[in-house]
């Protein structure tokens, strides 16, 4: 079974960051391509940042430069830092893999971000 447990969200001032951590069991990190999404109230969810297994790391134009994605192979634990962040930022944010042809998510955790 995947379960995938998201934390660090919060209320945050623009201009200021947050870390957001996504612990995972039922499978392994580093083998999988790790993904964080995104979605605001009313619109649709949308990818922020994914690292693949081997270690390629793709991000949303709207968030490069600004957030980072990366993993701890030894945790099992993929991590998602936000800097200079903006309020069109807030959302509640998905913790996301696969295995075989099915999708997990976790249950969310959501960032707000105050101007």
């Amino acid at each position: 079974q995947v379960q995938l447990v998201e934390s660090g969200g919060g209320l945050v001032q623009a201009g200021g960051s947050l870390r957001l951590s996504c612990a995972a069991s039922g499978v392994f990190v580093v083998m999988k391509t790790m993904a964080w999404y995104r979605q605001a109230p009313g619109k649709q969810r949308d990818l922020v940042a994914d690292i693949s297994s081997g270690g390629i790391t793709n991000y949303a134009d709207s968030v490069k430069g600004r957030f980072t994605i990366s993993r701890d192979n030894v945790k099992n634990t993929v991590t998602l830092q936000m800097n200079s962040l903006k309020p069109e930022d807030t959302a509640v944010y998905y913790c996301s893999t696969t295995r075989g042809l099915s999708r997990y998510w976790g249950q969310g955790t959501q960032v707000t971000v105050s101007s």
